[in-house]
């Protein structure tokens, strides 16, 4: 073969495969790394896609010009006005599209717009059903008539809770019974506008619900006890769930629809078996797995598109479903690889965040030579607003004794209170030291120095007043 012809196609074969993997970039974080410096992570590891859940303005501004594929995301607390008003649709588009694309070179290379977060979540009810097909025609509209109806795709990420199957097989998989005549409806509309099926696959929560899956299956073991579906075989979650997504797929007409895994990754703190040793495992063995050019039993030799679930660790997330949800990042809150994976872009050792800038060198403890006695009541006050999830059982600071866990939670309000002094009062039972009271793998943060302009925050807000309504009684920590 002619070098120069080998040289093509090599590139070629390297660019198909750099387009198979994303990253989910969240900023639900008190002090979120600024953009600038996460759009450079993302350069850095030759990360060339990226699937945002809202608009961030200064996001945006850091993604242009940086060639990288962008998804952005459409909260499900807008889905009822853009239903209603094709006008607002229209001035959604163009704020958050035509704005960051029409620079030329300079914009955003947006390929979706992602209506909603998982709009069918069962725990959602039907708060959202009504308004997600007519929120996603009016944007589909409005991009049309910005003559972007070619360049963008507008699509609606699923909950795999989407789906049912009886004795969890792929071959008797359908959509549940409230959805069917509004998921054909989504189909079709995705069909006519030949855009893929986004959902969410997550071999982590899938143990934690169903004893008949394995953590070795879940982690792509050789050693894992196979599962066998008439005259399918399937050696790992990953596939049996990918396979119960194309068999309700098919089940309704739609058998040839292309599928995205919109998120999928391993937490790595916050509940049992969400460690990093654990995450680094599953990872490297889906790595293998879609770059191996596999498919699935039902979609032999086939390139999957997927969304690493995430990026980023997210101290403000809703931990209504589990304490791991602020662990799913690759990298740490400030950008540092928590392990290393080959993620198919030529960068096996991942590179960690450049000039990251920390408050100062101090932590909040308690005072052990103060009465304790309301001790643990107040550290659980702290907790309500403060991230205590790596105190839960099974997490990274769970064995810690007593009273290092009331210093943990103290330091964690204290941080993300910027240092201030008043917040290691703690009615008197904190005390500012210079001495990392870290050990072992529990590891007390230092939070990063950020402007914490009026955006920033007001993004991290959304949905606050929920998560602190209901943060105690899904917290489950001890501090006996």
């Amino acid at each position: 073969m002619p070098f120069k012809l080998f040289i093509i196609i090599f590139a070629l074969s390297m660019a198909f495969t750099a387009k198979a993997i994303g990253v989910n970039w969240g900023t639900t974080a008190s002090h979120p790394l600024p953009p600038s410096k996460v759009v450079k992570l993302l350069k850095s590891n030759n990360i060339n896609k990226v699937k945002l859940f809202d608009t961030n303005p200064l996001v945006l501004q850091a993604l242009s010009g940086s060639s990288i594929g962008v998804t952005l995301g459409i909260p499900n607390g807008m889905l009822r006005s853009l239903n209603s008003s094709r006008n607002a649709a229209e001035n959604w588009v163009h704020d958050n599209v035509t704005r960051y694309m029409s620079k030329g070179g300079n914009g955003v290379r947006i390929e979706y717009v992602a209506v909603g977060d998982e709009p069918f979540l069962q725990t959602y009810g039907e708060q959202f059903h009504p308004f997600v097909i007519g929120a996603a025609t009016n944007i589909q509209v409005a991009l049309v008539r910005a003559n972007l109806g070619s360049q963008v795709r507008v699509v609606v990420p699923c909950s795999f809770d989407t789906f049912q199957s009886v004795s969890n097989l792929p071959s008797k998989a359908h959509f549940r019974s409230d959805l069917n005549k509004t998921m054909i409806q989504l189909l079709t509309f995705l069909n006519k506008h030949s855009a893929p099926f986004f959902v969410t696959i997550s071999p982590f929560i899938t143990t934690r619900q169903n004893r008949n899956i394995s953590l070795d299956f879940a982690l792509f073991k050789e050693t894992a006890q196979p599962h066998n579906d008439s005259h399918r075989t399937y050696k790992n979650s990953f596939d049996l769930s990918y396979d119960t997504v194309v068999t309700a797929l098919s089940a309704v007409g739609f058998p040839n629809m292309e599928v995205v895994v919109a998120q999928i990754g391993w937490p790595t703190d916050g509940a049992a078996n969400a460690t990093s040793h654990l995450a680094e495992t599953f990872m490297k063995g889906l790595m293998n797995h879609l770059h191996g050019k596999f498919g699935t039993p039902l979609r032999t030799r086939h390139l999957i598109e997927a969304y690493i679930f995430s990026l980023l660790d997210e101290d403000q997330r809703s931990i209504a479903s589990g304490n791991f949800e602020r662990h799913w990042g690759v990298f740490t809150f400030d950008g540092q690889a928590k392990y290393h994976v080959d993620l198919g872009q030529g960068s096996k050792n991942l590179q960690n965040a450049q000039n990251v800038d920390y408050l100062s060198s101090k932590w909040c403890v308690v005072n052990n030579n103060k009465d304790m006695s309301n001790a643990t009541a107040t550290a659980l006050e702290a907790c309500s607003t403060a991230d205590c999830t790596a105190l839960s059982p099974g997490g990274s600071c769970f064995n810690i004794s007593w009273p290092g866990n009331i210093s943990y939670s103290f330091n964690s309000y204290y941080q993300q209170h910027d240092q201030r002094a008043e917040s290691c009062d703690f009615r008197g039972l904190g005390l500012i030291t210079t001495v990392d009271p870290s050990v072992d793998h529990c590891r007390f943060p230092i939070e990063l120095r950020t402007s914490h302009s009026n955006y920033l925050r007001a993004y991290c807000f959304q949905g606050m007043i929920l998560l602190v309504a209901s943060l105690l009684s899904h917290l489950n920590l001890s501090f006996t």
